[in-house]
């Protein structure tokens, strides 16, 4: 009789047991949501938004696995925002293109395409995103007008976690091709960005408030930062990335704004800097509010022909209304920072410069196997160090730093 009750039991348990994976999706096949059927049309004229919506709210709703798929064609697609959370996984797969308007009236937003409060996100496919941004740069006044416009980011990602994006080709952003905010455990993989080096605040990735973000065998061309890392960026890994034209990878600006929210744990690794503006560079607002910034590493970088190849600069103001550098102070604490087997030629004589702040010095900051060569007039290279406390270690070209 205790025999019979036990198997009983257990059989109600495996029963309900099943009725659980029945609702949690796993025992669903795959299903996709062809953009198509939803009503797109991939003329390059037809405006697809409402399409592209319904198929991502089934798609969202559904509980296994889930691909929103847009085919091969050229489709026109406003500003869009896709929300979650969603029932299961689920995936935005592009094989075509998707263009963006070019009627002024219609790209004065911050986000093109958008991804909101999503886990287990994968967008990937082969496809293009033109931003047509010719459209849109010669809007771009916001280094003399305080009050500019926002312009939209390509692929903006906020509060997306578990999730990643490879296999596409940005072009021709309005503003950044990528923005990642709040999210967590995010990895970029195998994607090209690319606009013109004069194109306005076209920066290829950009980052801010996010941890556990990865990105990998990227190529960037751009008329801005290459990647950025701005307040709250931690431990984020930045491997096998070619950057230019652009202004480099750059960490900050920092300490102009969310003081408690520092930057820590960024490694950089074999990466390269073609003709760039900068290679790589940390940058603090001077005046700035207090805030961190540490264990960064930046290791095994070729430098070929950038203007600046290693840059510390605490003393970035680029307004008017900024002190003399001379007179300026940055509260933004710098540490913990190494710079190894990095080499190469500068496009300009200085080929390392290190400005911290003489409120708060840079402190524990290594250089280990530099070698940087000029080769223009003036002479060899030369670096320019202030208020760096550090070590320096093997080849050390050019010399007289720490």
């Amino acid at each position: 009789m205790a025999k019979k009750c036990f198997l009983d039991i257990l059989v109600t348990l495996l029963l309900f047991n099943c009725i659980l994976l029945a609702v949690n999706g796993h025992s669903l096949p795959p299903k996709i949501f062809d953009v198509v059927k939803y009503g797109a049309v991939s003329d390059g004229k037809t405006d697809n938004t409402k399409a592209f919506l319904k198929a991502w709210d089934e798609a969202c709703g559904y509980s296994g696995r889930s691909r929103v798929f847009i085919p091969n064609g050229i489709f026109l697609l406003d500003s869009v925002s896709f929300v979650g959370p969603c029932s299961g996984p689920i995936s935005f797969l592009v094989k075509g293109t998707i263009r963006a308007p070019t009627d002024s009236r219609r790209f004065f937003t911050d986000t093109w395409i958008g991804f909101r409060y999503v886990s287990r996100l994968t967008v990937k496919g082969g496809g293009i995103l033109d931003g047509q941004g010719q459209a849109a740069w010669p809007f771009n006044d916001c280094k003399t007008n305080d009050e500019c416009k926002p312009l939209p980011t390509t692929l903006r990602f906020d509060f997306v976690n578990n999730s990643r994006v490879l296999n596409l080709h940005s072009i021709n952003s309005k503003s950044s091709h990528v923005n990642i905010f709040a999210c967590g455990n995010f990895n970029i993989t195998n994607v090209r960005l690319t606009a013109p080096s004069d194109s306005p605040n076209t920066d290829g990735i950009h980052i801010g408030s996010s941890s556990q973000i990865k990105i990998t065998h990227v190529r960037i061309s751009t008329g801005d930062d290459c990647i950025s890392m701005v307040s709250g960026s931690q431990n984020i890994e930045i491997y096998d990335v070619s950057c230019g034209p652009g202004h480099g990878i750059s960490i900050g600006s920092l300490g102009r704004s969310h003081e408690h929210e520092y930057v820590k744990g960024i490694t950089v690794r074999n990466c390269s800097f073609i003709g760039s503006d900068n290679g790589v560079r940390i940058k603090t607002w001077s005046p700035s509010l207090y805030s961190e910034a540490s264990d960064m590493t930046f290791q095994d970088i070729f430098m070929q022909n950038p203007k600046n190849p290693i840059v510390i600069d605490q003393q970035y103001c680029p307004s008017s209304h900024c002190l003399m550098k001379s007179e300026s102070r940055s509260a933004v604490q710098i540490k913990d920072v190494t710079f190894s087997n990095i080499w190469g030629i500068s496009s300009t004589k200085v080929a390392l410069d290190l400005q911290c702040s003489g409120t708060l010095p840079c402190r524990n900051v290594k250089l280990i196997d530099i070698n940087l060569s000029y080769n223009g007039p003036g002479g060899q290279a030369i670096s320019q160090c202030s208020n760096v406390i550090g070590s320096s270690h093997g080849k050390l070209v050019p010399s007289g730093c720490l």
